[in-house]
C-alpha cells in the first residue's frame, strides 16, 4: 500500500489512499486557514473511528440496532510531555441496549488496528530521493 502526500498550498497537504483525497490544513493560530483538520486531529479520529467499526460491526452481528451508539474520546496530556497521556473511549449505549453485550461490546472496541498499532508500532524510516535515486 502507497500513500501519496502533495504539498497543496498554504499549509495544507494532501494524502491520497485508494483514490481517495484527504486534505489537511492548520488552524488560524498557526499560519493555515483552519479548512480542514491537522493531520493530528485525522490520527487521533483515526483511534475512534476504528473503534467506532469494531462497535458497529460486533452490533450488526448481532442483529442489535445501533441507532443512538455513541462514541466519546477523551484526551489527557501528560503533564511533563506535553503529549496526549492517557485515553479514554466512552461508548454510549441506549438503555435497551441487551445487557449481556455491554461489557463484551467493550473488548471488541479494544480490537481496534489503529490502537494495536501504537501498541505494538512499526520501525519508521524517512529518506529522501532525488530524480528517483536515493540521497
Amino acid at each position: 500500500m502507497n500513500i501519496t502526500v502533495t504539498l497543496t498550498g498554504g499549509r495544507k497537504v494532501e494524502a491520497e489512499v485508494g483514490g481517495r483525497r484527504i486534505e489537511t490544513d492548520q488552524p488560524k493560530q498557526s499560519g493555515g486557514d483552519g479548512s480542514a483538520p491537522t493531520p493530528f486531529d485525522l490520527f487521533l479520529a483515526s483511534i475512534a473511528t476504528c473503534s467506532g467499526y469494531y462497535v458497529l460491526d460486533f452490533c450488526r452481528a448481532r442483529n442489535i440496532s445501533t441507532e443512538r451508539i455513541q462514541l466519546v474520546m477523551r484526551l489527557e496530556r501528560h503533564a511533563d510531555k506535553g503529549m496526549i497521556g492517557k485515553v479514554s473511549i466512552e461508548i454510549q449505549l441506549p438503555a435497551e441496549f441487551p445487557e449481556r453485550y455491554r461489557v463484551p461490546v467493550a473488548r471488541v472496541a479494544d480490537l481496534c488496528s489503529v490502537k494495536k498499532h501504537i501498541l505494538d508500532p512499526p520501525a519508521f524510516e524517512t529518506y529522501v530521493t532525488v530524480g528517483g535515486v536515493r540521497v
